[in-house]
């Protein structure tokens, strides 16, 4: 009796044994599944609101734009600004989207796996649908940058023409020479090394470039420049709200280059660091820089400088130390204003906002410091592979939208009449005013 009283005292003790076992191994098990989700959705939720972040700098876009220009083309401002994302949001979702991220076997473009073709409803992958919306407001971000460089003289049925075509072609093609294996893709330049975290070149410079096209077959502003080639100022209508653009746009950076992880984790801190300091080095250098030359701390020139400390961090803002984007952020804040002043007086290129001086010749040394400044050291191999890339964004997206600018020139005219002009777009293209209890002379 004894003998099987201990037996079955045994028998219990190994079952519990076994169920704690099966219990605890359960409890890990389940434990890893669950911080796996959690890090699944935060990941998805710190992605969309990143999003949101560039998204909201389409209104900083329309704010610089709209301030550093006339009051007789606010209205057309606001409205190429609503109509490049617009357009933008369409046409990347249909086409551009695929081309930039779609399965290849060239390294130069998709083509396979576009948005349409690759979900499957509520029951397939949701990511790809968090990371488009955070890809269109990229691409919406390229396309903005051509507005500013061609504003108070183009059409309106020219610039929407011409979103088309930089939101489904020029940019999605160079995007997927970079970035392509961030989805399905694998492009020539990532293969190579090139790094551009989150689009100094990809982005900026290639809206840049387009943007400079553009002004050189629009031609400079009626009254610009004088009979013997001098140099005219168009002040802007409206400093204060450029201001607030600006300080819209930087807010929003810090889901520009952070939201590029796609990921939260503790990598984003240091981003959120070297995106500011450049961006505070940039507006200080520009300050100085402007204020040995005109005399005076020029608004216009730190506003900008500030935008080129943001653009030129936005390369190397994973692979740069704080201090290094400092110097990187000083050295674009000298850069835009020499670069605006050699473009507007040297090459007589009218650029109302500074876009291609901002985005294009600051989108370049981002590029470049990424290499140079590269926590990892600098290398031979990385600088050259670097301006491999600058040079061959140039090539593509100021060759292809050159093309562009003259057929649209060609086929439904690209720039307004002198009259409309001086009559400002408001009236000329939308029938109001964008300021009712004021007349506006000029």
């Amino acid at each position: 009796m004894t003998a099987l009283l201990i037996l079955a005292g045994l028998s219990l003790a190994v079952s519990v044994a076994m169920a704690q076992d099966v219990k605890e191994a359960v409890t890990v098990e389940s434990n890893r599944k669950a911080i796996e989700l959690v890090q699944t959705h935060a990941n998805y939720l710190w992605t969309l609101v990143a999003a949101a972040l560039v998204f909201f700098m389409q209104a900083g876009f329309a704010m610089v734009e709209a301030g550093f220009t006339r009051a007789k083309n606010a209205i057309n401002i606001m409205m190429k600004n609503m109509m490049d994302f617009s357009i933008g949001s369409i046409v990347f979702w249909a086409v551009g989207f695929g081309i930039m991220f779609g399965a290849t076997s060239n390294g130069f473009f998709g083509t396979s796996d576009f948005f349409l073709s690759s979900w499957s409803g509520p029951d397939g992958d949701q990511w790809i649908l968090a990371f488009w919306m955070f890809q269109v407001v990229f691409a919406g971000t390229s396309a903005t940058i051509v507005s500013g460089a061609m504003a108070e003289r183009t059409k309106f049925v020219a610039y929407l023409c011409y979103s088309v075509f930089i939101c489904g072609i020029i940019y999605p093609i160079f995007g997927s020479w970079a970035w392509g294996s961030l989805f399905h893709g694998s492009g020539w330049l990532e293969k190579l090394g090139f790094i551009d975290f989150a689009g100094s070149t990809v982005v900026h410079s290639v809206g840049a470039w387009c943007a400079l096209a553009g002004a050189i077959v629009l031609g400079p502003r009626t009254g610009k420049y004088g009979p013997e080639g001098e140099v005219r100022a168009i002040p802007g209508h409206n400093i204060p709200l450029a201001a607030l653009g600006v300080f819209i746009l930087w807010l929003g950076w810090f889901g520009f280059n952070p939201g590029s992880t796609t990921t939260a984790d503790t990598s984003i801190a240091m981003i959120f660091v070297n995106t500011n300091e450049a961006a505070a080095a940039g507006a200080l250098s520009a300050m100085i820089v402007s204020w040995i030359l005109f005399k005076k701390p020029e608004i216009g020139m730190t506003l900008n400088g500030a935008l080129a400390g943001l653009v030129a961090i936005t390369a190397g803002c994973a692979n740069v130390s704080p201090g290094s984007s400092i110097i990187i952020g000083l050295i674009a804040g000298v850069l835009v204003v020499l670069s605006v002043l050699f473009i507007d007086h040297k090459l007589k290129i009218d650029d109302p906002v500074g876009a291609v001086s901002v985005h294009g010749v600051c989108g370049a040394w981002g590029t470049l410091a990424a290499g140079l400044f590269n926590i990892g050291g600098p290398s031979v191999k990385l600088v050259t592979t670097q301006l491999i890339g600058i040079g061959a964004c140039f090539v593509w997206a100021f060759g292809m939208a050159l093309i562009l600018f003259k057929v649209i020139d060609m086929i439904v005219g690209l720039r307004v009449s002198q009259e409309e002009e001086l009559e400002g777009l408001d009236i000329a293209e939308h029938g109001g005013h964008a300021y009712n209890d004021f007349q506006v002379i000029n």
